[in-house]
């Protein structure tokens, strides 16, 4: 495999970029209990995005890992996960606010510590939203890769510490041409009150084209359906 990007996510750091389709998109977690919130739309019309319920609605769960797709409003698979080292990534405890990392972490103003101070997601993916010609109503629920959030029967939800250690790794494949949107912020679950200290590093390489044989493209039949209409969409573009 060729790379043909690497990108490092430090703590609080943001970052957005268009990538074609038929990419890799390998993270690597370098310390513990790493969260990379990252939003994801189509890059030839942003009214298309990542949409979570029916992600999970359609593959019938409440988690991502391996053979997932993550998938769009329009019923059609921007990103499918091919590799995972974890077993689980949450979609649905969403982003930190402003609100909540001043209550855990304490007020930490850019005044005050310039570059070191405390970020948040809402405002990470909001200025990359404007950067990309959308607006804070483009900002849906996220995925938090490398966190681990699951629901009791009561409705609570609890985030795993320890869940992810130094070295985890999770690949993407875009399906799609994407906006990729990322946040190097908490998970708003992580009960620490010390604020996280981790970097991610992304390497991007070129893919093959998805097949009829591929895993993901089986691991449902809802799967399948949606590649169809990805591919259907990409034929009329003649692409």
């Amino acid at each position: 495999m060729k790379k043909i990007f690497t990108k490092l996510f430090r703590p609080g750091e943001k970052w957005s970029g268009g990538i074609g389709r038929h990419k890799y998109l390998h993270f690597k977690a370098l310390g513990k209990n790493a969260n990379l919130s990252v939003l994801l739309y189509n890059l030839l019309d942003t009214s298309e995005r990542y949409n979570m319920p029916d992600t999970l609605k359609a593959q019938y769960t409440a988690h991502l890992t391996k053979g997932n797709v993550l998938m769009s409003d329009n019923g059609r698979v921007l990103a499918s996960i091919v590799e995972d080292s974890l077993g689980w990534h949450d979609t649905i405890s969403g982003h930190t606010t402003r609100a909540m990392t001043d209550e855990k972490y304490g007020i930490n103003t850019y005044q005050k510590s310039r570059n070191a101070f405390y970020r948040c997601g809402e405002e990470n993916f909001k200025v990359e939203l404007v950067r990309n010609n959308m607006d804070r109503g483009d900002l849906v629920p996220c995925v938090n890769l490398f966190s681990k959030v699951y629901v009791d029967e009561d409705g609570s939800m609890h985030y795993v510490d320890g869940h992810c250690q130094e070295g985890a790794t999770v690949t993407l494949r875009t399906e799609m041409d994407l906006i990729f949107i990322a946040s190097n912020t908490p998970n708003p679950l992580n009960p620490d009150t010390t604020y996280p200290e981790v970097a991610v590093q992304m390497d991007v390489y070129d893919a093959p084209p998805t097949d009829l044989e591929d895993y993901c493209v089986n691991f449902r039949q809802e799967n399948y359906r949606a590649f169809e209409n990805t591919w259907d969409y990409y034929n009329l573009l003649g692409r």
